[in-house]
Formats: structure tokens, C-alpha cells, sequence
């Protein structure tokens, strides 16, 4: 059997039977299906609203959840291997360093894919049951595509991780650049901007640049693929109205974050094979 599928079963029947995997799904269920319930709660209304809702409340709960898990699953591939003790050992065997790294990130992402779908599949199979109007085809293509650029933003911060986890001296502190990455793509990025927009009066230039800087960082790059195709009255028209100048074509946006799954990793292959063990 192929060495890098050999290491990825391993590494995904361990994220199972450590109960993480099985944990995330349930998180992701119960996050999902508690924002989609109270989301309404502060205009008075409890329940499960309109679809483009519910979806855009999920859009924002996975931006946030969705990163942290993937690199919290995965900072310690490498530097974890070291600080126990075993990474010469499995150096040892007819496995080549680049295999090594494919199979822990092949692994983990199919751990975290199987997540994402149990989760928030879960979760939208009840509000698909409770709410009848949504039984179209459109919006099984938009739960679909909502599921596989998930699936894609958690393989770019499982890339992150593997990049961290090769660089890192130990496991203390892989996690806390880990939490470092998280904040500055998650919450600082977009807020840079913003300030910058605001500071400058948004003159035509940066308006312009604007809707492209965003795909700088993965985590709007999953925004831009949902959001967008939801149109106006999901909640998101602060991100249209900034955008409005860009029209995106989801084959480049899914390209782009395609792109941020393979640059990290190829990343960590490339420095791995180099670096003194």
C-alpha cells in the first residue's frame, strides 16, 4: 500500500478513537442548530428562519469555528512526533519525509471533512426538515457548496498547521503561533482593512483594490463563495456593499482557496525536507 495512505489511515483512525473528530461533529451540530434557532431572538422571534439566514448565520459560525479546529488538529503533525520522541523512528522506515507530512495532512483533513459533513449535515438535514420552502434544488446546491469550501477552508488551516508544526521547536510553541494565525486571519485581517478604509475617507483606489485584497486570506474567501451567492437580504449586505464594484466567479474563488490549501502544505513538505531533525 501507498506509505502516504498508510499514515493518513492512522492518522484518521486516531483523530476517531481519541474522540476529537466525534467532538467536533457535535460542536458544529449544536453551534449550528442553536445560532439557526436564536438567531432571531434579538428581533423577538424564535425559531428557524428564512434559508439564506440560516445559511449566512452558518457561513459566519464556520469562519470562525472552523479554522480554529483545523489548526488546533493538527499544530502538533510534526513537533508532537519530536517532543515524544518517535519522529526518528518513523523516519526509519522506508518513508520519505514528503510522505510523512502528506499522510498526517491527507489524514487530518479527512478527519476534519468528516467532521464538517456530520456536523453541519446534521444540522442542516433538520432545518431542511422544518422548514418545507427550502426543499428546492438551489438550495441542496448551496448546502453542497457551503459543505465542500468548508471542507476546503479547514484542509488550508490543517496546511497552516503542518507549515507551523515544521517550523516550530516544541509543541508549546506551535500552539500559541497556532492561536496567533487564527487571530490575525479570523479577526485582525478584516479589521485592517476596514480601519484603513475608514482612516483614508475609501478613496476610489482602495474601494477598487478592496473586494481582491480579500482574497488574501482564506477565511474570506469562504465568505465571498456563500455570501454572495445568497444575495441581498441574508444579512450580508455589509460584505456586498463593499464588494460591489467585484463580481466574483466562483470557479476562481473555489480556484483562489483551492490555492490555500496547496501553498501551506507544498510549504511544509518543501521546509521538512530540509530541515535538520
Amino acid at each position: 500500500m501507498n506509505p502516504i495512505l498508510v499514515v493518513a489511515q492512522k492518522e484518521f483512525r486516531d483523530d476517531f478513537r481519541n474522540r476529537w473528530t466525534l467532538a467536533v461533529a457535535v460542536l458544529f451540530a449544536v453551534l449550528a442548530l442553536g445560532i439557526a434557532w436564536f438567531g432571531g431572538a434579538a428581533a423577538g422571534k424564535v425559531g428557524f428562519t428564512s434559508f439564506e439566514s440560516t445559511l449566512a448565520s452558518l457561513t459566519t459560525l464556520g469562519a470562525f469555528v472552523i479554522p480554529l479546529i483545523g489548526l488546533l488538529i493538527a499544530y502538533d503533525t510534526i513537533v508532537g512526533e519530536r517532543d515524544n520522541g518517535t519522529l526518528l523512528l518513523m523516519l526509519s522506515y522506508p518513508l520519505a519525509r514528503g510522505q510523512l507530512v502528506a499522510g498526517k495532512f491527507v489524514g487530518h483533513c479527512g478527519a476534519l471533512a468528516a467532521a464538517t459533513l456530520g456536523g453541519f449535515g446534521l444540522a442542516v438535514a433538520i432545518m431542511q426538515l422544518m422548514q418545507p420552502l427550502a426543499h428546492t434544488l438551489q438550495a441542496w446546491l448551496q448546502i453542497g457548496s457551503f459543505i465542500l469550501s468548508a471542507s476546503l477552508l479547514g484542509a488550508s488551516f490543517v496546511g497552516l498547521a503542518c507549515l507551523i508544526s515544521v517550523q516550530t521547536a516544541d509543541k508549546s510553541r506551535a500552539a500559541g503561533l497556532a492561536l496567533v494565525v487564527w487571530l490575525a486571519t479570523v479577526v485582525l485581517f478584516d479589521l485592517g482593512l476596514l480601519a484603513v478604509l475608514v482612516i483614508s475617507g475609501g478613496n476610489p483606489l482602495e474601494q477598487a483594490l478592496y473586494p481582491y485584497l480579500l482574497l488574501l486570506n482564506p477565511v474570506d474567501v469562504f465568505r465571498l463563495i456563500n455570501l454572495t451567492a445568497l444575495g441581498d437580504g441574508a444579512g450580508n449586505e455589509l460584505l456586498l456593499g463593499m464588494t460591489a464594484h467585484a463580481v466574483y466567479s466562483p470557479v476562481v474563488l473555489y480556484a483562489v482557496l483551492l490555492l490555500w490549501v496547496v501553498t501551506p502544505f507544498g510549504g511544509a513538505m518543501l521546509l521538512f525536507r530540509r530541515k535538520e531533525v
